[in-house]
């Protein structure tokens, strides 16, 4: 039995759903049983509707020509008027009116058109022409069936209003949101420029494994897989970092890759289990080249994705061309709290002050993890402007370069834009002797119980024996820089297919 012949879905809540799948299901027999194929092979058309506008989109109303054209696309609206029928047809660059006129398309042609159901997917071939209120429109004289949609699109006001649903059914919401449309070209656009930005500063793109054997570059809980023929259990990749250190090793000075993490965490506005990164690794540079690459990299991609590098964040606008704040954790707490705090202080003294801040000390931590827990709990939030966060402990920083002028502080940064964290930095460290003893202090707190530790990675100690130079390292994420730049709240509207609950059905 075909697809079209089985029995229709229950009609929810009377929505009418089930009698208009059984209608259009019929126009499909009744398709066949003349001969005609509701899902053709292809279709060529001589202009998308961007195209079609661009080459077009000039003349004056009331204009008649003969230049033939063919589109395609989907239809979403029509209007009946007397012998004339009015359509918008829709492709994913624009959208273009059909006039379809009985005089010139026919009787039966002008009948099976109005036989369409709003939602099919269809092919035109007609004469280009404006109307007398201006609007570029195609007059046709051929239309094909390119795929009849069986189920009603959504109402465009009313069909997805539940965001669950618009997440779970992206398909449908990118059929009638154009919001939804735009914050993915925006990440589109962001994307290409980070690689066209990065290229010519010399960087050269690459790929590094997804299933890691240790799960190491981030303080993360990973997802565990097994590899059968391999008897092995492996981790899929919670940072790119430690691959593309190895490159650096090897002598690719200069490298990046944009790619997929994953990290089994919860999920928030902010979070979504899976997720898009950017690393890239300088030889020869530090922490202050990382910051410098930042500000291009985020400037750069607002002005191609946007136009302008000027932001509304938060409640204010913010020229991301002017010069970016730049502040130590230590000297945030200090300006949230009124007190003073680092890393050399004993750990007792900062328990002390995190209890009157209401955060809750687990007793492996030390004094710079919980420097850090004081920072998110009464700083982070107020970090609403772009501002690198410098100066972060040893303790939360295990491949990070001791900063130069504090034994007790490295050279790391992060960018916060309006509480979130988008981007994370430093100079790498390269002494093999000093990045075992930083493992085995992870694996430590692994076994006290910190799932999110790591542990330790003799491969990529044995490749910093063979000598890994000076080195910035930088990491960005592509989700919230979209979200910063596309001006929406939830990490969710811009992944195409972000992690949901099981649909209840």
């Amino acid at each position: 039995m075909s697809h079209e012949e089985t029995d229709v879905e229950p009609d929810p809540i009377g929505s009418g759903l089930a009698a208009e799948k059984a209608k259009r299901l019929d126009k499909v027999r009744a398709l066949r049983d003349t001969g005609t194929n509701p899902y053709p092979y292809r279709f060529d058309r001589s202009h998308t509707l961007e195209q079609l506008r661009t080459t077009y989109g000039s003349f004056g109303p009331g204009t008649e020509t003969d230049q033939r054209v063919t589109v395609a696309g989907r239809m979403m609206l029509r209007r009946t008027q007397g012998k004339l029928i009015f359509a918008t047809l829709v492709d994913r660059s624009g959208e273009v009116q059909l006039f379809v006129s009985k005089s010139v398309i026919g009787d039966e042609g002008f009948a099976a058109f109005g036989e369409f159901d709003l939602g099919d997917w269809l092919g035109v071939e007609g004469t280009v022409m404006t109307t007398r209120n201006g609007e570029l429109s195609v007059k046709v004289d051929r239309v094909d069936l390119l795929s009849k949609a069986v189920r009603p699109m959504p109402d465009k006001w009313h069909g997805l209003t539940d965001t669950d649903t618009r997440f779970r059914q992206r398909y449908a919401d990118l059929i009638v949101n154009e919001e939804a449309r735009r914050a993915f070209r925006i990440r589109h656009e962001i994307i290409a420029s980070f690689r066209r930005t990065l290229q010519s500063e010399g960087f050269i793109e690459v790929e590094t494994p997804v299933l890691h054997i240790e799960a190491g570059g981030a303080h993360a809980r990973p997802f565990v897989t097994y590899h059968n023929t391999l008897d092995m259990q492996l981790y899929l990749r919670i940072a790119l970092e430690l691959h593309l250190k190895r490159l650096i090793v090897g002598g690719m000075d200069r490298v990046f890759e944009i790619g997929r993490i994953f990290r089994n965490e919860g999920i928030s506005t902010r979070h979504n289990p899976e997720f898009t990164m950017m690393e890239l690794y300088q030889a020869f540079a530090d922490y202050s080249e990382m910051i410098d690459i930042t500000e291009q990299l985020i400037t750069q991609a607002a002005v191609d994705a946007t136009g302008s590098s000027v932001l509304t964040i938060g409640d204010e606008e913010v020229d991301l061309a002017q010069p970016w704040r730049r502040a130590r954790m230590i000297d945030l707490i200090a300006e949230a709290i009124g007190t003073e705090v680092h890393p050399s202080m004993p750990v007792e003294t900062l328990r002390a002050l995190a209890d009157q801040h209401g955060i809750a000390c687990n007793p492996a931590w030390g004094s710079g993890k919980i420097i850090e827990e004081l920072f998110e709990a009464t700083a982070e939030s107020a970090v609403i402007r772009p501002t690198f966060v410098t100066g972060h402990p040893v303790e939360i920083s295990p491949l990070a370069r001791t900063d130069r002028n504090d034994p007790f502080l490295t050279e790391r940064f992060e960018l916060f834009v309006l509480g979130r964290e988008l981007a994370n930095g430093y100079s790498e460290l390269n002494d093999p002797v000093e990045q075992r003893a930083r493992f085995e202090a992870e694996q430590a707190s692994r076994q006290a119980g910190n799932v999110e530790a790591g542990t330790v990675d003799e491969d990529y100690l044995r490749a910093l024996e063979y000598g890994m130079p000076p080195t910035g390292g930088l990491g960005i994420g592509m989700d919230r820089v979209a979200m910063l730049i596309a001006g929406v709240q939830s990490i969710k509207e811009v992944i195409l297919f972000p992690t949901l609950r099981p649909e209840v059905l």
